[in-house]
């Protein structure tokens, strides 16, 4: 079987208040010892988990790895070096190698050590945490770092990685202005990444961030918000297409032969395995258009342990609403015919009236007759509502 591969690495140095991806903050303040026994361990049961889910799968292709978290940066070099060679060690006797290998950074680990030991490991592109290059942003989120030393880590990353880096960015932080939106672009692009992902902020309403606009509101923190927001990330749209960068999903700009292999994975439902607290992995059965979705608990104790893993069974019902849900976020639609071979007909014969409806709307890219649906630019900004239609008429 194939499957690709997701890593959760659930150590950062920081947590940012805008953030609710699990992960826990390892500092100067705690106990030195105590933490890195801690971390050793984890690496140790991580890998014995990808070994057993390759067993148990049967998985003889891994096309895609994927690190995130949390920050795998945090790990640094030393650790980093003993993960990718876990990973190389249980890969190895696979006929098929890795096309792909990512691993996330936020600047302020990803030093010079880090980023040989990455290249050196077999890793194929980094993906590096920028947020924004403007300062009184970055405070007011409480983001580590500062903008002189994002700069320094992208150009590192750029004589590791020639034009095959990544860079995230987020609109609507505190203070954004359309000028400002424009200068990250800019500063970013002088880099080279051969990809951006541009995010529009979510406020979620546990994190610091959403608890303090829900006190104060949102104008108090100088936070864009609404029509204003939106237009933050349509201005940043609008400039990385004009210098090259297509979009090629909701949040997601490359350059031609630099999309992420392993996020289309994603967008097309294949098969992946998720190993690390809070991680989780999908297997289809595209026999029966049904599938299982195997998650880990927010807790690196219980992992550590081998507990509380949940079991989620995708009837077709849910697989078909997960299918068009992640298909649609895609510039080139969900792929015709696996739908067909997973289901037994027809994304038209599924939804034919909100095909219709959204057609004459122009959310889907001009095609001719027999073409994959696929939707425009403008129409990824009414992808929900879009959505809402087709689970309706489902």
């Amino acid at each position: 079987m194939t499957a690709s591969l997701y890593l959760h690495i659930p150590f950062c140095a920081g947590v940012c208040d805008y953030c609710d991806f699990f992960s826990v903050p390892i500092n100067a303040q705690n106990n030195v010892n105590v933490i890195n026994t801690f971390i050793d361990n984890f690496i140790n049961n991580l890998l014995t988990d990808i070994k057993e889910q390759i067993a148990f799968f049967n998985v003889d292709h891994v096309p895609t790895v994927y690190i995130g978290g949390g920050t795998p940066s945090a790990l640094g070099a030393q650790r980093m070096e003993r993960l990718l060679a876990g990973i190389r060690t249980l890969l190895e006797p696979m006929q098929e190698g890795v096309k792909e290998f990512t691993v996330e950074a936020n600047p302020e680990s990803a030093d010079e050590d880090f980023l040989r030991v990455c290249a050196d490991g077999g890793v194929s592109r980094i993906s590096l945490g920028v947020q924004s290059f403007h300062d009184p942003a970055r405070r007011a989120v409480h983001r580590i770092g500062d903008s002189a030393l994002v700069e320094q880590r992208l150009a590192l990353a750029g004589r590791y990685f020639p034009g095959a880096f990544s860079v995230d960015l987020i609109t609507g932080l505190p203070f954004q202005t359309e000028a400002i939106v424009r200068e990250d672009l800019e500063r970013a692009l002088a880099c080279r990444p051969g990809h951006v992902s541009l995010y529009s902020l979510t406020l979620e309403p546990q994190t610091p961030l959403g608890e303090r606009v829900r006190r104060h509101g949102a104008a108090k923190l100088a936070l864009p918000c609404g029509d204003e927001a939106d237009a933050l990330w349509i201005a940043g749209r609008d400039a990385l297409e004009k210098a090259g960068l297509a979009q090629y999903e909701v949040s997601s700009f490359a350059l031609p032969g630099k999309t992420c292999a392993h996020n289309i994975r994603y967008w097309r439902m294949e098969n992946w395995l998720g190993a690390g607290p809070a991680a989780s992995g999908t297997i289809i059965d595209d026999e029966t258009g049904t599938g299982r979705r195997y998650t880990y608990p927010a807790d690196i104790e219980r992992y550590n342990g081998g507990k509380g893993k949940s079991v989620e069974e995708l009837d077709r019902d849910s697989l078909i609403r997960e299918t068009l849900l992640m298909g649609f976020r895609y510039r080139g639609g969900p792929d015709p015919l696996m739908f067909r071979r997973r289901f037994g007909y027809g994304i038209e014969e599924c939804i034919p009236q909100t095909v219709n409806r959204w057609r004459g709307r122009g959310f889907f890219a001009p095609a001719a007759p027999g073409d994959r649906l696929a939707p425009s630019p403008n129409g990824l900004l009414f992808l929900n509502a879009f959505l809402r239609d087709a689970f309706a008429e489902l």
